[in-house]
């Protein structure tokens, strides 16, 4: 039996993506001099909620008043943490909605909208999280209506350099637990799906495994297997990887390609092995698509 394992790996770093980024607004509340309300104030790092300590955004009252942030790369986003005003005026953030997307067409504002804040307590700070992350370079907070004011006082970003298929694999090392004829670790990791003469093979082993080193740690997830086989992600190379943690098995070989969620596991070595029997471990293509962790 051969089939291809297609891996997606996915880089999450818990970094405020914010902090690197560009803000800008739609008004000033302020004269420019005085250091109070800029947009930047809102991803400086600080989540002081006092607006006079000088460390919140403020646009002046206007209709629709909008704040955004350029995250200067498209990013798939996780979450995103806004803090909220605490000396005074706290309410003024009811019905602000949070978009995110890759077009600046109406400032960005027509964004797909993926928040509408009902409220946050005075000073606290509120998180909103997707599990599957929304994707796009810029985030921007509206407020709907005539005559609203809107403050920020901290928006943090956390997520993922979207990918954008790149094969991490091909730049890998791969091994193997025994060599079959000239059926090379590496033929699985040499960007061609149409073996033979391009698979991995091991001999008839006693749970025979097959591994390749990423050269740096990915967050995976998503994968696929052989029957019976095991997909295993870390960083440790005791029992040359295989004791790493499972991600899972696969159940039958129906499809040459399989692919399942691994709920972002993290690792530099990715294993397929069969635990348990004598089996030959046969693979045609490996592939790992993503950004590597830094």
């Amino acid at each position: 039996i051969s089939i291809s394992l297609i891996f997606r790996c996915l880089w999450f770093l818990g970094q405020n993506l914010a902090l690197r980024g560009k803000a800008t607004q739609s008004d000033l509340v302020e004269y420019p001099y005085t250091g109070h309300g800029h947009a930047y104030n809102a991803i400086d790092g600080n989540t002081d909620p006092n607006y006079y300590h000088g460390s919140c955004s403020s646009t002046d009252w206007q209709q629709n008043p909008w704040w955004r942030v350029d995250l200067l790369d498209e990013y798939t986003i996780t979450s995103i943490v806004i803090t909220n005003r605490g000396d005074s005026c706290s309410e003024l953030i009811n019905g602000a909605e949070v978009h995110v997307g890759n077009s600046l067409i109406n400032n960005g504002n027509s964004n797909l909208r993926v928040w509408v804040i009902t409220s946050i307590p005075p000073g606290r700070s509120h998180t909103f999280t997707w599990d599957k992350g929304v994707s796009g370079r810029y985030v921007n907070v509206i407020i709907p209506g005539n005559k609203r004011m809107l403050i920020l006082c901290e928006v943090e970003v956390y997520g993922y350099p979207t990918p954008h298929g790149q094969n991490a694999a091909v730049q890998g090392t791969a091994t193997q637990s025994s060599l079959y004829g000239y059926f090379l670790a590496s033929g699985a990791i040499d960007g061609n799906r149409n073996g033979p003469g391009s698979c991995s093979f091991t001999n008839y082993d006693l749970s025979p495994w097959w591994r390749v080193d990423l050269l740096k740690r990915h967050k995976d997830v998503y994968a696929s297997r052989l029957k019976g086989a095991e997909i295993r992600i870390g960083d440790n190379l005791e029992d040359n990887g295989n004791n790493n943690p499972r991600c899972g098995v696969i159940e039958s070989t129906g499809s040459p390609t399989v692919t399942f969620q691994c709920n972002g596991m993290e690792g530099r070595y990715v294993n397929v092995v069969i635990s348990g029997r004598r089996e030959y471990l046969t693979l045609c293509e490996v592939e790992v698509y993503g950004v590597p962790l830094i």
